[in-house]
């Protein structure tokens, strides 16, 4: 089965009797998402920008401000689970809505305590309001848009959170140098509250025609059961390297400043900073790994190529990790681009296949919920790995996860059913 139809209609869902969008109408309804999940970025990952601060101005130390981290990625995931069923059930529109308002809530309140514990407990409520995002967002991307539309808006949509974790990067340390780390909660809040309502206003039209193609093909096609569809497609490998690249993306993102202002004893503000290389690289390595998928035409084969190019990058680090902070951040970025690569493939692009089964949210829910298991898992081990046992063998464990990824994506290539042909 083919992700993509090249000869479906650039504009329409495929459902019979679907009134078709303009090209304007695509392009707009796309950019809702792509501010969506822009938003999603600003008000997610700030507290990770802000951890060296967090541990300079509360005296802290990284175990103790990643509880919060480790309970935003924890809540998330399994939100996913809850929220990716309830997304191929309720109105995707009022849900993403509910998301971003209840997180523009969260970071309010963490701006206003100073306890690490009631912020460890705020930042897991804002993992769970998160989490209502991402699976209706893909069903209603999918009910609304093409084949090919979706697989473009995708791209359009992983490249928003990559220029939203930028945004983070660069206005978390100017925050903290004009008033401190209680701004950079404050002002994503306010602007995560205003794109909730954009949001719920402009893609109404659109919510609308999506629901009326939702009941025509789902009249037809019956909820398929979960179970059976991860055994016959064999989906069990892909879980695991889901769970590794999710470790690997956000263990990157969120340490990669620590580890700066760890091993070259850069101020906190510059380390911050640092963290803006990853999500420039990684608009290119998407825009690399949307051009290869165009060639190879699977999803698992351009994951396997990325996983490689990860763990040669890893290697080298693990040679050079303190030689160059230059270097390191090069080395850094090349592997946060290509999990992010593999996301756009394993999480973004696989999850349409299932559109026939009426289970998009539902199986993206389970996929980015095995993403935020590696995440969880990320958050604290690389804080006891880098406290205990220094930042040579986290880079270290690193290596071994990206093998772990290249191997079981080429294998599962090599074994693949004839499914996913």
């Amino acid at each position: 089965m083919s992700v993509v139809n090249p000869s479906a209609r650039s504009d329409v869902s495929g459902v019979p009797g679907a009134e078709p969008l303009t090209e304007r109408q695509v392009f707009l309804f796309s950019a809702l998402c792509c501010l969506v999940y822009f938003t999603s970025y600003v008000t997610r990952y700030n507290y990770g920008a802000a951890i060296p601060e967090l541990v300079n101005s509360l005296n802290l130390s990284n175990q103790q401000v990643s509880m919060g981290v480790l309970g935003s990625f924890v809540t998330y995931g399994a939100g996913q689970l809850i929220f990716g069923i309830l997304g191929d059930r309720f109105e995707p529109r009022s849900m993403i809505f509910a998301g971003l308002a209840l997180s523009a809530l969260c970071n309010t309140s963490i701006a206003l305590t100073n306890s690490i514990y009631a912020m460890a407990f705020i930042w897991s409520c804002n993992g769970l309001s998160q989490a209502m995002i991402w699976p209706p967002l893909l069903r209603i991307m999918a009910r609304t848009l093409s084949a090919e539309s979706y697989r473009k808006a995708s791209v359009g949509v992983v490249a928003a959170s990559s220029v939203g974790t930028i945004a983070v990067y660069l206005f978390v340390p100017l925050c903290i140098w004009m008033s401190g780390w209680r701004l950079s909660f404050a002002l994503p809040a306010v602007f995560g509250l205003a794109a909730a309502f954009v949001w719920f206003f402009g893609v109404k039209r659109f919510a609308r025609r999506a629901d009326t193609r939702e009941v025509e093909s789902l009249a037809e096609q019956p909820f398929a059961n979960v179970r059976s569809i991860i055994f016959a497609v064999g989906l069990l490998p892909i879980f695991c390297v889901i769970v590794f690249q999710g470790a690997l993306r956000d263990g990157i993102a969120t340490w990669m400043p620590s580890y700066i202002h760890d091993v070259f004893q850069f101020g906190t503000s510059v380390s911050i900073l640092s963290g803006a290389v990853l999500p420039i690289f990684t608009i290119f390595s998407i825009t690399l790994t949307n051009w290869v998928y165009r060639l190879v035409r699977n999803e698992l084969r351009c994951a396997a190529y990325l996983w490689a190019v990860g763990f040669a990058a890893s290697v080298a680090l693990l040679f050079m990790f303190s030689s160059s902070a230059a270097v390191t951040v090069l080395l850094m970025a090349i592997m946060s681009g290509c999990m992010h690569g593999v996301n756009l493939m394993l999480i973004s692009i696989f999850p349409l296949r299932f559109k026939k089964y009426g289970r998009i949210s539902t199986v993206s829910g389970i996929l980015n919920a095995l993403t935020y298991l590696g995440s969880a898992l990320s958050a604290y081990g690389i804080a006891a790995l880098s406290d205990h046992f220094g930042w040579k063998q986290t880079v270290l464990s690193w290596a071994v996860l990206s093998f772990l990824g290249m191997a079981m994506c080429t294998a599962s290539v090599k074994h693949r059913k004839q499914e996913w042909q």
